[in-house]
């Protein structure tokens, strides 16, 4: 069993940057992979972005690319998404999770991941 927690949504202007953080309990965070997903209003939920256990692959979604930034600290038991350049339309809930059947390629669709935060909302004004 793995216990996450996401924290640092908030309000912010566009133009603007967030750092999102997922907390880690119960388990070997760094055995596993983790992703970060995004659902927009009316939409379904998105890959963002994800990462293998020791950081030697990760991906972005083409959205996020240039823009966002995937890390760990796996002796912190944490996960973080840089997201800097906010744009209105990354308006979203974020959620982070991990694929605790493998740790050496990161999945990029929802499938892939087996434990789920409860989301933290990322609110860009325009």
């Amino acid at each position: 069993q793995v216990q996450l927690v996401e924290s640092g949504g908030g309000l912010v202007q566009a133009g603007g940057s967030l750092r999102l953080s997922c907390a880690a309990s119960g388990s070997t965070f760094s055995r596993y992979a983790m992703g970060w997903f995004r659902q927009r209003p009316g939409k379904e939920r998105e890959f963002v972005a994800s990462i293998s256990r020791g950081s030697g692959r990760i991906y972005y979604a083409d959205s996020v690319k240039g823009r966002f930034t995937i890390s760990r600290d796996n002796a912190k038991n944490t996960g973080f998404l840089q997201m800097n350049s906010l744009k209105p339309e990354d308006t979203a809930v974020y959620y982070c999770a991990v694929d605790s059947d493998s740790g050496v390629i990161p999945p990029r669709s929802a499938p892939g991941y087996d434990y789920w935060g409860q989301g933290t909302q990322v609110t860009v004004s325009s």
